[in-house]
């Protein structure tokens, strides 16, 4: 039988409708009891829904609204050259945008963190994408003369899509388990790089259909409220931990304060952390600039003309947004494979494979601007190689921290590594490589080889952090199996009766 979470027995569903967890186990929270009543009237509605909830579908839905959250922040990086063309701003003002947007997404993470690891998670993220929804559509009619207004509505657009990528992950892993959990989270970290190269086909391809780039601002809102609308309806609130059979046993819960001092020690999860801002270092500049990069390229072999319509040419984001959404999926797809059969060999494959690939993307990358300037296909294709080994750690890193954290300080560990890896990574990257850019222009002159050259070598610091991501995962390597025993260790003290139990 169907149990809802206030008790409420769901009358016609059978003991082939239980929810079962894809490791096999079904939710304690579900079984029946001889304290149960039948449905009201008013209940039946929702009992029907619940018949819907299974693990398989929550996870389905969270991904989905994954996607659009990297659709609709990659969808300006499609338009790029519009917007600097329409608000006559240079390579460090178009940056700008999102290094305010990625900054109020880090300093919102901790709040959304704090909140998913002490109420309704799924309320919290369906307001989220409701908030952003609309402050996207908003920013779409902002006129010319308000440069520093649309600056503000990325700002603000940046605090809704936090509150879902801190606490929707924390989701999936009380859902899931072991192998099981590594595949959901791959094909929920899937959507990082397949909602960033949708972004880009989406602006571009609105674009060119309306005339207007405006446009490419006015579609993910409508399809992120639906994503909202399919939360609040369709993906349950699992206690924490109810996927390691803990749901209802933990007995003891620990202050925000202890959170922090346990997660500061944690030498798996902090390495793991810096190693994560490495790589969104690396993406968010890429990300912002490779397909103006590309474009500067073709301009300068003569194979295309410098932008002076009213309407730029889109085919580098069209491109670029398709090569990411192809490595995405081969990527998210090898890790998984990768660290499923490597922990045959070994137990700490999970941050080994994630090591190797940066270190191996980071040699693709080089490459990247040493071809780019006589081969545009030579350029592709180590973007593609390039972008498939760096997008191998998504999904593994999120693992790492399942494994190493506690379930009820889950979404606080998942928020603060998402400030740290924005707050060292991508909150600053494309405006410095924008700043880098602009002040080695001004250092001869002005001349479209020059502007190609000097974005190239500004972005040619990417690699050398590429490498240092590499470092730190060979790091976590060293401490991974004490701090997932410990772990281990810690849960099953907290599940035990009160009695002089103390978890740090």
């Amino acid at each position: 039988m169907c149990v809802e979470s206030d008790g409420c027995e769901i009358e016609g569903c059978s003991s082939s409708d239980e929810v079962h967890t894809l490791s096999g186990s079904m939710s304690p929270g579900l079984k029946s009891s001889p304290d149960l009543h039948p449905c009201k009237p008013g209940q039946k509605f929702r009992a029907a829904l619940l018949r819907c909830r299974s693990p398989a579908a929550a996870a389905g839905i969270l991904s989905f609204g994954n996607v659009l959250n990297y659709m609709d922040r990659y969808t300006v990086a499609g338009v790029l050259l519009d917007i600097q063309r329409h608000f006559n701003v240079s390579d460090s003002g178009v940056g700008l945008l999102q290094t305010v947007f990625i900054c109020s997404f880090m300093v919102a993470a901790p709040i959304f963190g704090y909140l998913g690891d002490r109420f309704n998670r799924k309320i919290i993220l369906s307001c989220g994408i409701f908030f952003w929804s609309a402050v996207t559509l908003s920013s779409s009619f902002i006129t010319k003369e308000y440069y520093w207004l649309f600056v503000l509505s990325r700002g603000l657009v940046g605090i809704g899509e936090s509150s879902y990528s801190s606490i929707s992950p924390t989701i999936i892993g009380d859902l899931f388990t072991n192998n099981s959990r590594t595949m959901m989270l791959s094909v929920f970290y899937l959507a990082i790089p397949l909602g960033s190269g949708l972004g880009y086909i989406l602006g571009s391809s609105a674009k060119e259909a309306a005339g207007d780039w405006h446009w490419a601002l006015r579609v993910s809102p409508v399809l992120g409220m639906t994503a909202g609308t399919l939360i609040l309806f369709f993906v349950p609130e699992p206690k924490r931990g109810h996927a390691d059979q803990l749901g209802g046993r933990i007995k003891h819960r620990t202050s925000w304060l202890c959170d922090m001092k346990a997660l500061a020690k944690n030498r798996s999860y902090v390495f793991s952390s810096l190693a994560s801002a490495a790589v969104s270092f690396a993406t968010g500049a890429f990300g912002m600039w490779i397909p103006l990069y590309l474009f500067r390229a073709q301009v300068v072999q003569k194979t295309a003309e410098a932008c002076t319509k009213d309407i730029c040419s889109s085919k580098d984001s069209l491109i670029f947004g398709a090569i990411t959404c192809v490595t995405g999926l081969l990527g998210v797809v090898i890790g998984a494979a990768t660290t499923r059969l490597c922990r045959q060999k070994t137990e700490r494959a999970d941050p080994l494979v994630c090591a190797v690939s940066m270190l191996g993307s980071a040699i693709f990358v080089c490459l990247i601007f040493v071809v780019a300037k006589k081969s545009i296909i030579g350029a592709y294709v180590c973007i593609f190689i390039g972008e498939t080994l760096l997008f191998l750690n998504w999904a593994i890193t999120a693992d790492i921290l399942m494994y190493v954290v506690i379930p009820t300080r889950r979404a606080t560990a998942v928020a603060f590594q998402g400030f740290t890896s924005h707050l060292l990574g991508d909150a600053g990257s494309p405006y410095l490589i924008g700043l880098i850019s602009d002040a080695l222009q001004k250092s001869y002159t002005r001349s479209v080889l020059w502007q190609f050259l000097s974005l190239g070598y500004a972005l040619m610091l990417c690699p050398f952090v590429i490498v240092l991501g590499g470092m730190f995962f060979l790091a976590t390597a060293l401490f991974f199996l004490d701090d997932r025993d410990k772990a281990e260790k810690q849960l099953a003290a907290m599940t035990r009766p009160p009695s002089s139990v103390k978890v740090s």
